[in-house]
């Protein structure tokens, strides 16, 4: 192999390997960044959380005092009814809980599948980086002897 050929083939080999590391690089780096976003999600949901039930407390708290000022006792009607509106407060912060635990999944699901695929590009740069290396190993090794 003359050192043409060989320098070009280095050349090659360098470029596919630092393509093929930024692909992996690029898929890790989105991982992490989904990964950091699925946490702050959670974080914020906890937040949203807590202020819901304070907000929940003070109301039960404001109508249990009304009740008791006003001189009826805490059980007929009015204790159903804000047992209702209990009721339909936790139903919603569950479907609240239920939808950001999906979002902080897909996220999560996205950075892994992120991360796949920066795998699969650098794995097929690689190869493809093999082929042009070996292509140009062969034939242009045979191109020079057949020529001359």
């Amino acid at each position: 192999m003359d050192p043409f050929t060989a320098a070009v083939l280095a050349v090659v080999a360098v470029s596919g390997g630092v393509s093929a590391r930024g692909q992996y690089v690029s898929g890790k780096v989105q991982e992490q960044e989904l990964e950091r976003q699925a946490e702050q999600e959670r974080i914020a949901a906890e937040g949203r959380e807590l202020q819901r039930r304070e907000e929940l407390n003070r109301a039960l708290a404001a109508r249990q005092m009304a009740l008791a000022t006003s001189g009826l006792a805490g059980e007929g009607t009015p204790a159903s009814i804000a047992l209702s509106a209990a009721e339909k407060i936790g139903m919603g912060e569950g479907l609240e809980t239920l939808s950001s635990q999906l979002k902080q999944a897909q996220m999560r699901r996205a950075g892994k599948e992120a991360a796949r695929t920066g795998k699969i590009q650098a794995a097929s740069t690689l190869l493809s980086t093999a082929t042009s290396a070996a292509m140009l190993g062969g034939g242009g090794g045979g191109d020079a002897a057949g020529g001359t």
